[in-house]
């Protein structure tokens, strides 16, 4: 894989929906607009991506969320996954070898992504969402990318 989208969760899951489902594949987990408008961008350009939860951090499509939470990196340190583990999952699920990171998400993000990515000179850095003001311009914008 050259080109990695990182892609925000959101806060509706499966469960805000479907009360009754059990632990489902990350792709099946987050029902956003701009979660699923993040998934078809990164689709329609040929990229893979990957879903970055402060709860569980990076996921692979069909890794496995077991429940509803509801966490943000705005939430106490304790609550979210540490820069340590973030910085793990990367290098274990390979991301060390992309040519290229498609960031699709908001400020909070960036600033975690840059954080814990180690060597970030080595990537290519797109930031196609950057500037805009709240997740209706988000949406506006992935419509016309």
């Amino acid at each position: 894989m050259k080109n990695l989208c990182i892609i925000p969760c959101g806060k509706k899951k499966i469960w805000d929906v479907f009360p009754g489902s059990g632990p489902v594949y990350a792709k099946d987990a987050y029902q956003g607009v701009l979660h699923k408008k993040c998934r078809e961008y990164a689709r329609r350009n040929g990229y893979g991506w990957t879903i970055l939860s402060a709860k569980h951090g990076f996921l692979h499509p069909n890794d496995i969320v077991p429940e509803n939470y509801d966490t943000g990196f705005h939430f106490p340190k304790e609550q979210i996954i540490s820069d340590d583990s973030l910085t793990r999952q990367w290098n274990e699920k390979g991301f060390y070898q992309i040519k290229t990171i498609i960031l699709l998400t908001g400020k909070k993000h960036e600033t975690v992504i840059r954080r814990v990515i180690p060597n970030l000179h080595h990537y290519e850095w797109k930031t196609p969402l950057k500037g805009c003001r709240g997740i209706g311009e988000m949406l506006q914008r992935l419509n016309h990318l």
